[in-house]
């Protein structure tokens, strides 16, 4: 029986990812008129964003007509424009909630919004009963899907109008009981640029978690036109870890096309894949897209890139923040395997070579063990969407300060370090200099509010020297 005037709500249930949405239907002797699909209402009270592609409509002219259970690689929205259906969902995922079973009828005034991997089942309780459900994902005859008998024992579904005295197809009537179903796999993340000095610390984070991918230049081509790079449909989230980041090789003509090339077109085309399949971007940034001028940067401060590098990695900030699902990570002063600040510091003083370092460039150290746990706790707590700042906490210091900190830490006098202006250091370099930030510091207060609490860049160096 449909209920007039009710109020726009949703509601859980067992599922995750399975809602009922209470709709508002107006109507008087003539009929009646719903919204039966108000994106900015629904999204504002927790229903994702659907995005549909595809509206279909199914008409069955019995009663007891009786169709699923079937998990699709697709979400959907479900309602009935007339009669009465008994639904029922049964999650087909992998996890703690696989083969949990949600019932209810649907009327004009009911709605369902369906996760992908969610199997389900629909049974006519009127003649004539139509219902529509939006999809958003084009049906394709490759795609994969996962089936569950009607009639298993394990979820026991109670039909309304036992199975024997309903029109099933025969397809229906064979499909696996629960024992035997493979559960619908969860939607993968694609990490590239994976063997930099990030992407390593992300293997490891993210070893173990079998729906995680990894590939670089050699396997992936960020370059190219990324459409039919992979069935796009089958995941979830790209962290993009790759990045040209030869700051003063970027100055001539040949580093400049590259960097463009790598930091900007690249990312284009990651973000085209990402807004076109719904997909959440992950992406690195720089404190260099800042002049310096402010001695602590926050997320919102205007962008000021001084040199080539800085310009290309503000660029593709604006680009990765047209994606809908988008996490810009700015990040400073990395730290972790291969060469780096921090190991070329202590071979010079295990060499017994004193050197000269810059002291009026201030920032903190970013370990990528911290990063990349960084992301790892975006991507689980999924807080809104936008650009977060992530270094190691901790004192703001100088690249000689960290230099004399190597030296002491490893058994070294930190006098043997001799403080330099930036001016004087670069004097007699030969080729192009890129202009640095002189205050590279990052404003950790909002990836903090997350949850996320950075460790201590001292106590992270003292780690990663022992």
């Amino acid at each position: 029986m449909t209920t007039f005037g009710r109020e726009l709500s949703v509601r859980a249930t067992p599922i995750p990812g399975l809602l009922v949405i209470d709709l508002p239907v107006h109507g008087d002797s003539r009929g009646w008129f719903k919204e039966n699909w108000q994106r900015e209402k629904l999204t504002a009270l927790g229903v994702p964003d659907l995005g549909p592609v595809q509206n279909n409509i199914s008409f069955n002219d019995e009663i007891g007509t009786t169709r699923g259970i079937h998990a699709e690689p697709w979400d959907k929205f479900i309602s009935v424009a007339t009669g009465r259906v008994f639904g029922a969902w049964v999650d087909l995922r992998e996890g703690d909630t696989f083969g949990t079973v949600f019932t209810t009828e649907i009327t004009p005034d009911v709605a369902i919004y369906v996760s992908r991997g969610i199997g389900n089942s629909y049974q006519s309780l009127e003649a004539d009963t139509s219902y529509t459900y939006l999809v958003n994902d084009h049906w394709s005859p490759d795609a994969s899907y996962t089936f569950l008998n009607l009639a298993d024992e394990t979820v026991a579904i109670d039909w309304p109008i036992p199975l024997a005295e309903c029109e099933l197809s025969d397809k229906d009537r064979t499909h696996p009981r629960l024992a035997d179903v493979v559960p619908f796999a969860p939607r993968r993340t694609l990490v590239v640029g994976a063997h930099g000095q990030l992407g390593t610390a992300l293997q490891r984070e993210l070893a173990g978690q079998d729906q995680v991918e990894f590939t670089d230049a050699d396997t992936l081509d960020l370059t190219q036109d990324l459409s039919t790079a992979r069935p796009w449909t089958q995941y979830d989230t790209i962290i993009n870890a790759a990045a040209y980041t030869a700051v003063d090789r970027a100055e001539t003509p040949e580093g400049r096309a590259a960097a463009w090339k790598v930091n900007v077109e690249a990312v284009a085309n990651l973000a085209r894949v990402a807004t076109r399949y719904r997909l959440t971007l992950v992406h690195v940034s720089t404190d260099y897209v800042f002049d310096g001028s402010q001695e602590l940067h926050t997320e919102d401060e205007p962008l000021s890139p001084l040199g080539v590098y800085g310009q290309t990695k503000a660029a593709g900030d604006v680009v990765a923040s047209t994606v809908p699902r988008h996490y810009v990570l700015r990040t400073s002063w990395v730290i972790g395997e291969g060469n780096n600040f921090v190991r070329t510091m202590a071979s010079l003083a295990e060499r017994g070579i004193d050197p000269t370092v810059v002291d009026d460039q201030h920032g903190r150290l970013t370990f990528t063990e911290d990063l990349a746990a960084a992301v790892s706790h975006l991507l689980a707590e999924r807080p809104a969407y936008g650009t977060y700042n992530v270094t190691n906490s901790g004192d703001v210091v100088s690249w000689a300060a960290i230099a004399k900190r190597v030296y002491e830490l490893t058994g070294h006098d930190p006098a043997r370090v001799t403080p330099v202006s930036t001016a004087t250091y670069y004097a007699s370099a030969e080729g192009p200099i890129a202009p640095r930030p002189t205050h590279s510091a990052l404003d950790l207060a909002k990836i903090r509010a997350t949850g996320f609490e950075p460790r201590d860049a001292d106590e992270a160096l003292q780690q990663y020297l022992a």
